[in-house]
C-alpha cells in the first residue's frame, strides 16, 4: 500500500449500507426461490459477494492513477471479450451474452465493461482542459462508448447496452456541454428514434409499448408488468411476511430473484420495507456524491460521478420497471438481484470509489 494511504480513510460507513442492502438481498433470494428449482442459488449469491468484497479490497489499494493510465489497453481488451462473446458466447434463449467456463460458471462480459468505459470516460475529459467542450470531443466520447454499446446490442442485450448511456451523459455533462451542443444532441436523438425502432427486434419492441398498455396483451408481452404491480400492490402497508408472499411464490411473478426482486420485496415486506430499500440506496448514492465532491482531482471526480450514474440509472429503471413506470428490460437491481457478474462490478467499481477517497490527503 503506497505510503500515507491507510484504511482509516476508507467509507466505512458506505460499505456498511452497502452490506445491508446485500444481506436483505440474500435473504430475499432465498425466501422467492425456496420451493423451486432455483432453490440454493442464494448460497451462490453469497459467494459472489465474498468474492465482490475481496475485490473490492484488492482494487482500493492499486493507485487508481494506474489504472487511468493503462485504461486504453483494457478498453481494447474489453472490446476483444465483446467480440469473443459474438463468436464463441453461451446462446440462451435467442441471445449470446455469456461466456462459460469450465465448472459451469457464466461471465457476462458486458457487465465489466461498464467499469472500462467509467474510467475511459473520467480519463477522456479530464485530460481535456478547456471549460467547455467543442463538437468534436463530443464525438469521440460518443464513438468511445458507442462501439461497444452497438457490440451489446448485436449480442442482443438491449438492457444492459442502455446502462452504457448514463456514462457519457455524466461525463460530457460534467466536462463542460455547451446549450447548442445539447440542442443539436436531442434533435439527433429524435430524428434517429424511427430508425432505431426499426432495427429492434419485435419482442424488444413490446417490452418498450406493453409497460404503457399491459392488459392489452395480459397472457404475453403485458404478463410480467401485471403481476409485478399486483405483488407491489398485494403487500400493502406492513407486507404479507417472510415467504408468504402469494404472487411470489405462487409462481405467478416472473423471476422473483432477479430482474423482479424488489417487486417480491415488496410484496412480503410492504411499503414501509420498499421505502426502506429506497431510503438504502439513496444514502449509498449521497455518500458516492460526498466522495466524488471530495477527490483528489478532476479524474477522480469523473470516475466516482460516472459510478453514480450507472447505479442511480439500475435503480430507476429497475423499480420503475416493476411499478409499470419503465419497459421491461432485463436491468438487474444493484446488489440485490441475483447474478455474479452484477455483483462483482458493483463491488470493483466501489473498490475504486474507495480507492480515490483514500487518496484525498496524499501528496
Amino acid at each position: 500500500m503506497a505510503r500515507n494511504v491507510s484504511y482509516r480513510d476508507f467509507d466505512w460507513l458506505l460499505f456498511a449500507f452497502v452490506l445491508l442492502i446485500c444481506a436483505l438481498g440474500v435473504v430475499e433470494i432465498y425466501s422467492a426461490t425456496y420451493h423451486t428449482k432455483f432453490a440454493g442459488v442464494h448460497v451462490k449469491q453469497m459467494y459472489w459477494m465474498a468474492t465482490g468484497i475481496v475485490a473490492m479490497f484488492l482494487v482500493s489499494v492499486v493507485d487508481y492513477q494506474l489504472l487511468l493510465e493503462n485504461v486504453h489497453w483494457m478498453y481494447l481488451v474489453s472490446i476483444a471479450s465483446l467480440l469473443s462473446v459474438l463468436v464463441f458466447g453461451q446462446k440462451y434463449l435467442g441471445a449470446r451474452r455469456w461466456i462459460k467456463f469450465p465448472g459451469g460458471q457464466h461471465f457476462q462480459p458486458s457487465e465489466w465493461v461498464k467499469l472500462i468505459l467509467i474510467l475511459a470516460i473520467a480519463k477522456y475529459f479530464a485530460d481535456i482542459r478547456q471549460r467547455e467542450l467543442s463538437f468534436f470531443d463530443l464525438i469521440k466520447a460518443g464513438l468511445l462508448v458507442g462501439v461497444p454499446m452497438l457490440m451489446v446490442l448485436a449480442q442482443p442485450d438491449l438492457g444492459t447496452a442502455l446502462t452504457y448511456m448514463p456514462i457519457a451523459v455524466m461525463g460530457i455533462y460534467l466536462g463542460g456541454l455547451r446549450a447548442k451542443h445539447a440542442t443539436i444532441i436531442l434533435l439527433a436523438a429524435a430524428m434517429a428514434m424511427p430508425a432505431a425502432w426499426h432495427v429492434l427486434k419485435p419482442y424488444q419492441r413490446d417490452r418498450l409499448t406493453s409497460f404503457m398498455q399491459p392488459e392489452a396483451d395480459r397472457q404475453g408481452s403485458g404478463y410480467q408488468v401485471i403481476q409485478s404491480k399486483i405483488a407491489v400492490g398485494a403487500g400493502g402497508i406492513w407486507g404479507r411476511g417472510f415467504a408468504k408472499g402469494t404472487q411470489t411464490h405462487g409462481m405467478f411473478l416472473p423471476v422473483p430473484q432477479t430482474d423482479f426482486i424488489f417487486a417480491a420485496f415488496a410484496e412480503e415486506h410492504g411499503f414501509v420495507g420498499a421505502m426502506g430499500v429506497l431510503l438504502l440506496y439513496f444514502m449509498v448514492l449521497m455518500r458516492l456524491i460526498q466522495n466524488a465532491q471530495t477527490a483528489p482531482d478532476r479524474a477522480g471526480t469523473f470516475v466516482v460521478m460516472g459510478v453514480v450514474a450507472v447505479l442511480t440509472f439500475h435503480i430507476l429503471i429497475n423499480i420503475g420497471m416493476v411499478v409499470g413506470f419503465m419497459p421491461v428490460t432485463g436491468i438487474p437491481l444493484p446488489l440485490m438481484s441475483y447474478g455474479g457478474s452484477s455483483v462483482l462490478f458493483t463491488f470493483l467499481a466501489l473498490g475504486i470509489v474507495m480507492n480515490i477517497r483514500m487518496r484525498r490527503f496524499v501528496n
